[in-house]
C-alpha cells in the first residue's frame, strides 16, 4: 500500500484517508481542526447559510396545534386543567398569573382562527426564520406576542368588559413577523408593496370586525418592527452584540411598561 504525506503535519495518510486540497492531500485531524477554525458562512442578517430548516416554526405549529386539541377535550380528562381558563389572557388575573401575556399566544378561539394564524407563521416562517437565525426569530415572535399582550393590558379599562374577558391567539406574533418582513424588505430596498397591502387589509378587518383583538394586532405589529429594525441595521462586525442588547432592551421595555401599569391600579 502507497501512502503519501499530509501537507499541514507530514503524517503519513492511507488513501482511504485522505482529504484533497488545492495543494497535496490532507489527513482527517488536519482537516477536522482546519473546519472548527472557520467561521460558518451567514446570511445579511445573521442566519446560517447552511441551514435553511425552519425548525422553531414547525415546532410553534405543533405546539399551538397540540394545545388547540387540549382545549377542545373536557377538564377531567386534560389533567384537570381547563386551559382557556388557565392560560388565557385575563387582564384583571395579570397581576396574579403574568404567564398569561405569553399563553395566551398559543390559544386560539376557533378552527378558523388556527388555521389562519399557523398559514401565516408558515409562510412568513418560511423566509424570515432562515434568514435571521433560530435564536433572532424566536426572539422576534416571542417579543411580538408579548408586545401585543402588553397593549392589551394597557388598553383595557380597569372594571370595564374588557377588563374580564379572555384575549387568545398568536396574532400579536403574527403581526410581528409582518412587521418585521416590512422592515427587511425596506433595508434591503426592495418593493414593499405586497406586504403593506397586506397589512391595510388586516388592520382594517382588525378594526371594524367583532371580537378581534385590535390591541394585540397593533402592540404585536409595533414590538416587531421595532426588533427588526435592530437586527436589519446593526452593523455587520457588531451584529451579535447589538442585535443581543436590543433584544434585552426591548424585553426590558415590555417588562417595565407591564410593571408600571400594575403599579397604577
Amino acid at each position: 500500500m502507497a501512502y503519501v504525506r499530509c501537507q499541514r503535519c507530514g503524517h503519513p495518510v492511507c488513501p482511504a484517508c485522505q482529504v484533497p486540497s488545492a495543494v497535496g492531500v490532507h489527513c482527517v485531524d488536519c482537516t477536522a481542526r482546519a473546519s472548527a477554525g472557520r467561521r460558518a458562512p451567514t446570511t445579511a442578517l445573521g442566519g446560517r447559510l447552511s441551514d435553511g430548516s425552519t425548525l422553531i416554526t414547525k415546532a410553534l405549529i405543533a405546539v399551538c396545534v397540540v394545545v388547540f386539541i387540549a382545549q377542545k377535550l373536557p377538564a377531567s380528562t386534560a389533567m384537570g386543567l381547563n386551559v382557556i381558563r388557565e392560560l388565557a389572557l385575563v387582564p384583571v388575573f395579570v397581576s396574579a398569573e403574568p404567564w398569561r401575556l405569553l399563553t395566551s399566544a398559543l390559544l386560539h378561539g376557533s378552527i378558523m382562527h388556527l388555521a389562519f394564524n399557523m398559514w401565516a407563521l408558515w409562510v412568513l416562517g418560511e423566509a424570515l426564520e432562515p434568514l435571521l437565525g433560530r435564536w433572532r426569530y424566536s426572539a422576534l415572535m416571542a417579543l411580538s406576542a408579548l408586545g401585543g399582550s402588553t397593549a392589551v393590558y394597557w388598553l383595557s379599562a380597569p372594571g370595564s368588559r374588557d377588563w374580564f374577558t379572555g384575549t387568545v391567539g398568536a396574532s400579536g406574533a403574527v403581526f410581528g413577523l409582518f412587521a418585521a418582513m416590512f422592515v427587511i424588505q425596506r433595508r434591503f430596498g426592495r418593493d414593499t408593496t405586497g406586504i403593506v397591502g397586506i397589512l391595510v387589509l388586516n388592520l382594517v378587518f382588525s378594526f371594524t370586525a367583532a371580537g378581534i383583538s385590535w390591541q394585540g394586532h397593533l402592540g404585536g405589529l409595533i414590538t416587531g418592527g421595532v426588533v427588526a429594525a435592530v437586527y436589519a441595521w446593526a452593523p455587520r462586525e457588531r451584529r451579535g452584540a447589538l442585535s443581543a442588547a436590543g433584544t434585552a432592551a426591548v424585553a426590558l421595555a415590555l417588562v417595565g411598561l407591564v410593571a408600571l401599569r400594575l403599579a397604577s391600579l
